[in-house]
């Protein structure tokens, strides 16, 4: 499975299944705010919104820019990923 961004809805997507796990962001010159992480309500505890994350910060890491955790899922996934640290604006 393949994070895409989606620019016209402002998301990072992930097809689970039948349904889509998303992460909502905004953009400033030189990061990217994620501000919101939905994994559909069914499919929660397997994982996939871990995988999202990562997925998006692989993403904004090859655009060359930085992030913005701007909810709680994100800043607990970079707090256990200090590998990602770098990513931090």
């Amino acid at each position: 499975m393949a994070v895409r961004d989606n620019k016209d809805r402002s998301r990072f997507e992930l097809d689970a299944g039948n349904e889509i796990a998303f992460a909502n962001y905004r953009l400033t010159p030189s990061a990217v705010i994620i501000t919101h992480t939905e994994t559909p309500r069914a499919l929660r505890g397997r994982g996939i919104a871990s995988e999202l994350v990562k997925g998006a910060l692989d993403l904004i890491r090859r655009d060359g820019k930085k992030v913005i955790a701007g909810c709680g899922f994100v800043v607990d996934y970079l707090e256990r990923h200090p590998e990602e640290a770098d990513l931090l604006a």
